[in-house]
């Protein structure tokens, strides 16, 4: 029974960060800055970090770039003093994961309590140009404490939990800030990554030695049984790890992205669009709940033949095949398909080029109305 709980624990730790990546990635219509009392709030868009957009052409390279990582990885952890190579990860990914925490709390913690609060800046000039904007708040200041101390705890114990916190925070990052330019590049990305984790899986040792040896938060694990903790020694964990989360993930993110595309099309076609536009909150995700879906049914596929083989599985042989077929499939039904390959997800650039419709439809009834 232990062990369906550890099953139930990774699968809650692996769709989290993707729901809420997910629509974290969603594009915001920007908001006027308000002040009061000459303190100017934050808004979500002041804080949003630009993401990264990726094209076809980085999709059939990921494949190659993973590999040569990933051996690379073995080669060290082989031949080098695996004690001592842990510890510059530790260093490293202590950095990066306060961070990452940090920015995973304020993001939770705004999102339940809807709260605004003055937003500091620090600027970072020379001669005249801007080379660096800070923009925080006394939220991130907070989650900043917590994730320092977390931080001390982790190197201090290395403790499982405060490591999955960090994988958490880590996944939800990348699939909010890693966007695939369209379907197209998702489907090359999920097939390439298929081959892949087969091979260094099930083709070699490489894939499960690093993921042994590496003691960074770069899985999420749980104890097979946790009367393990207090019993044995060394506890035995399952573990998944967060390429299995973040690459389906950015997939899923995705999809989202092309129902609310959708739902400014249907918008675009009534008057008001402008108010459409904005009002474009509570609107159907047919696409994301399909992959979102297809995503859970893949990760149980995975621990069934995982449990029956008593064997590490490839993950991503499940879970690439789930998701790239189920918005497919759906589109194939709803008569779709040429929309779903049609569809491009907007870059910064490309946005600051050209109005979209809406906000053209917006200037032309402000112009109306004055």
């Amino acid at each position: 029974m232990s062990i369906f709980v550890a099953y139930a624990a990774l699968g809650l730790m692996a769709v989290t960060p993707i729901y809420l990546g997910s629509f974290g990635a969603l594009p915001k219509p920007k908001k006027e800055k308000k002040t009061v009392k000459g303190d100017e709030y934050e808004s979500d868009s002041e804080t949003e970090e630009a993401a990264e957009v990726l094209s076809s052409e980085d999709a059939k390279m990921f494949p190659i770039y993973g590999s040569v990582t990933l051996f690379s990885m073995y080669l060290v952890f082989k031949f080098l003093n695996k004690e001592y190579v842990n510890y510059l990860i530790t260093a490293y990914f202590a950095i990066m994961g306060c961070t990452a925490v940090t920015s995973f709390s304020a993001t939770i913690f705004k999102a339940a309590t809807k709260m605004k609060l003055p937003s500091y800046h620090i600027h970072l000039t020379k001669q005249a140009k801007e080379l660096y904007h800070l923009r925080f708040s006394n939220i991130h200041i907070g989650a900043f404490i917590g994730s320092f101390l977390l931080t001390i705890y982790y190197v201090a114990t290395k403790n499982w939990i405060a490591s999955n916190i960090y994988g958490i925070a880590f996944a939800m990052g990348a699939i909010r800030l890693i966007n695939l330019d369209s379907f197209r590049t998702g489907l090359i990305l999920l097939g390439g990554l298929f081959f892949y984790d087969i091979f260094w899986v099930f083709g070699t040792e490489v894939m499960v030695s690093v993921a042994v040896n590496f003691d960074a938060p770069i899985k999420v694990t749980f104890p097979r049984s946790v009367f393990e903790l207090f019993t044995a020694a060394a506890p035995r964990f399952t573990m998944l790890g967060l390429g299995d989360i973040v690459i389906p993930g950015i997939f899923v993110a995705l999809c989202l992205r092309f129902d609310h595309a959708m739902a400014l099309e249907r918008a675009s076609a009534k008057k008001d669009v402008a108010k459409e536009y904005i009002k474009v909150k509570n609107y159907p995700t047919p696409y994301f709940n399909a992959c979102f879906i297809a995503y859970v049914v893949g990760l149980l596929t995975t621990f069934v033949v995982m449990h029956t083989f008593k064997a590490a599985q490839p993950a991503l042989l499940y879970l690439s095949p789930a998701c790239g077929l189920a918005p497919v499939i759906l589109a194939i039904k709803n008569g779709e398909l040429k929309k779903l390959f049609e569809y491009k997800t907007e870059t910064e650039e490309e946005s600051g080029e050209k109005a979209t419709p809406e906000e053209k439809a917006g200037e032309s009834s402000v112009k109306q109305e004055e």
